[in-house]
């Protein structure tokens, strides 16, 4: 499956973004779904994760409550609603597809990545 992030940009601290996730190639209901963000000089780390149907749905503890998950598998689409942004959200973010039997943010579990879309908060 190949997969396009979009929706990223430069942002002021409290603001939001909302970022998507095309995938085409394969069936998208076929994957779990993960957003995936890496800071200059820090190793990648997991945001968020949406299972295959939708029906579950979990955070890194530094983005509950700010970040909401979602897909749409009629259009092939998983989106990142990011809300109250903080400089320290400043990141590449990463869209993923694991298998579908697999639900976490363990990032060696999935097979298929992005080519990232940069999120810049300022201060």
């Amino acid at each position: 499956v190949q997969l396009q992030a979009s929706g990223g940009g430069l942002v002021q601290a409290g603001g939001s973004l909302r970022l998507s996730c095309a995938a085409s190639g394969r069936t998208f209901s076929s994957f779990t779904m993960g957003w995936f963000r890496q800071a200059p000089g820090k190793e990648r780390e997991f945001v968020a994760v949406i299972s295959w149907s939708g029906g579950a749905t979990d955070y890194a503890d530094s983005v509950k409550g700010r970040f909401t998950i979602d897909r749409d598998n009629g259009k092939n689409t998983v989106y990142l609603q990011m809300s109250t942004l903080k400089p320290e959200d400043t990141a590449v973010y990463y869209c993923a597809a694991g298998p579908r039997t697999y639900y976490g943010g363990n990032s060696d579990a999935y097979e298929y990545w992005g080519q990232g879309t940069q999120v810049t908060v300022s201060s």
